[in-house]
């Protein structure tokens, strides 16, 4: 233990501890605006500064260690001089208006200043531009770029694609797509995880609310809306909403108040997705000869770009099952207009999604099977859902609590664990295990796929057969797991891969809290949602039941093929082999 003093008050610390941390054990706050801990602890910013007595400079406190007998003041006026200084001279290169800023009131930049009554710049200001494809589903925005690295770190360190690095030297150092790429060119999985850890707003997703409004507006537009089973563990974040008034009947509602027509549950498809995936399974361990092993789940298009762009000689080994986005997306043009009697064409098909990639997954061209355009026109994140509820002075929390619409709301607890990690996996072994036994299991017999850890094995035994599982989440984790695949180390049935760390409940589309990772109470908030849910099993959802009945006939049918599945060879990453 190390003894020191932090603004005369004496405090006991363990040895390697630092300033800043050794701060906070004392409650005393010390503002910090590039630090993410054990990820960005470089000191950039230099608003952390504090002054150790007996040093004639200033130290970063996120990344000094406490010393034996250090006395410590955080807000000498020498600290608070520079601080502000810091401050003010990040504001000079930095497009500070904040009123058209998607981040404005939930901008650490914003607070900091706010918080050291910053009430001007005396410093010339001038801001760095730069060309972006605005078609991108990822932006970024030179001009409120604050160089603080945590782009960089994250996909480094976290991600493990090193999309972003530092560009240019002295005055001119700033942050861009690495080896000078366009963002179109590069290996970007659109994971979202740099917008999620920036602290202003130089990173978003590409704004999608006017084509959804327009379509609300037009009388010839069918507005069809499905929400995926992680957004209600998060929606109202954005919105103040605590999280026993943002229920997914509430959510519902709000959606529906916006003037679309219809809004449905993506726990349908999350079904119909385990219905096919879990059949497609179950067919290559009866044919194993025949395939290549693991199957890899391909729900999560992050996930997608990231294997063809860095191991594309294993995109083989995809489930062939399209996400729950696009199988709802080619159901709402097929199976509903039919159920609606309306020309397909007539429906604009929205998703709200806790992510960015989606974006671009709804836009690959093949996405296309239903025969009416894209199978989903738009996606919106959680953000944008938030950002449109706002702008159409819409108020949740006075909303009564209403149902989504039917028959393709209709959504099991197997559906709505999808949206964190092992939830897919789990789905898919309570219907293999009906399959293969005729009944059902206890429906937490597979909770040893739950948890946050990034990279989790299981070994069931289901009929007599045995199931060697995997479940990852976050793309360097990822990694990982691909590297002892291709040496042979490791051998697996099926893998769950999810790119953003904890799942779609950590999703690069989801509220932003600066500093506070908050997918781990996301998902426990999914899996009470399963227990409390009357229907446990994909296999038991009746409107899913009905579907087969009506339209799809069985699973993995022709027609499933044709609408449920997908050729994930038919389209390129920029650089893949």
């Amino acid at each position: 233990m190390v003894n020191l003093t932090i603004n005369n008050k004496k405090i006991q610390v363990p040895e390697g501890t630092t300033i800043l941390a050794a701060a906070a054990q004392a409650g005393i706050k010390i503002p910090t605006l590039c630090y993410l801990k054990e990820i960005n602890e470089i000191g950039a910013c230099r608003v952390c500064v504090v002054e150790v007595e007996g040093k004639e400079t200033l130290v970063a406190s996120c990344n000094t260690a406490v010393e034996e007998g250090m006395v410590v003041y955080t807000n000498s006026y020498k600290a608070q001089h520079a601080r502000r200084m810091n401050v003010q001279l990040i504001l000079s290169e930095h497009d500070a208006h904040c009123a058209s800023c998607l981040r404005s009131g939930n901008c650490t930049l914003q607070s900091v200043a706010n918080d050291l009554n910053i009430g001007d710049v005396p410093f010339g200001e001038k801001y760095e531009q730069n060309e972006w494809s605005q078609d991108f589903p990822l932006i970024r925005d030179a001009s409120k770029c604050i160089k603080c690295m945590r782009c960089v770190q994250i996909c480094d360190k976290v991600q493990e694609l090193k999309i972003w690095d530092v560009i240019n030297t002295g005055k001119r150092t700033s942050v861009g797509v690495s080896g000078r790429k366009q963002i179109t060119e590069s290996d970007c999985a659109v994971c979202g995880q740099c917008i999620t850890h920036c602290p202003v707003g130089a990173l978003h997703e590409r704004d999608d609310i006017d084509k959804l409004m327009d379509a609300v507006h037009d009388p010839e537009k069918i507005v069809v809306v499905q929400i995926a089973p992680a957004v209600r563990s998060a929606w109202g974040e954005g919105i103040g909403l605590s999280r026993e008034m943002a229920t997914e009947k509430r959510m519902a509602a709000a959606v529906r108040a916006l003037g679309v027509d219809y809004v449905f549950d993506t726990n349908f498809s999350a079904d119909l997705t385990i219905m096919e995936e879990g059949n497609e399974f179950l067919e290559r361990m009866t044919h194993a000869d025949e395939y290549s092993w693991p199957m890899f789940t391909s729900c999560c298009p992050g996930w997608v770009r990231f294997v063809k762009s860095q191991y594309p000689d294993m995109v083989k080994n995809l489930s062939t099952a399209k996400s729950p986005q696009q199988m709802f997306g080619a159901v709402a043009k097929s199976y509903y207009a039919q159920i609606l009697d309306v020309d397909p064409s007539r429906i604009f098909s929205v998703s709200i999604m806790p992510c960015v990639a989606k974006k671009h997954e709804c836009a690959i061209p093949v996405m296309n099977d239903a025969g009416a355009g894209q199978d989903v026109d738009i996606s919106l994140t959680t953000r944008e859902l938030d950002r449109v509820l706002k702008a159409e002075l819409i108020s949740p929390a006075f909303l009564e609590e209403e149902e989504f619409d039917q028959p393709l709301g209709v959504g099991s607890g197997a559906g709505v664990i999808f949206g964190t990690t092992g939830g897919v996996m789990e789905a898919a072994l309570r219907t293999a295990y009906y399959v293969l036994n005729g009944k059902n299991p206890d429906p937490d017999l597979f909770k040893v796929v739950r948890g946050m850890e990034g990279i989790k094995e299981a070994e069931v035994e289901i009929a007599g057969i045995k199931i060697k599982a995997a479940i990852v989440s976050g793309l360097g984790n990822t990694r990982k797991l691909m590297e002892r695949i291709q040496s042979g180390e490791a051998e697996y049935h099926f893998v769950e891969v999810m790119a953003c760390p904890g799942g779609c409940v950590g999703g690069g589309g989801q509220p932003i809290t600066d500093g506070v990772e908050l997918a781990d109470v996301r998902g426990r908030n999914l899996y009470k949602l399963d227990k409390k849910n009357p229907l446990r099993f994909s296999h038991e959802n009746p409107s899913v039941i009905k579907a087969y009945e009506d339209f799809f006939e069985k699973p993995l049918s022709h027609k499933s093929h044709e609408l449920l599945h997908t050729d994930h060879e038919a389209w390129k990453m920029p650089n893949q082999r």
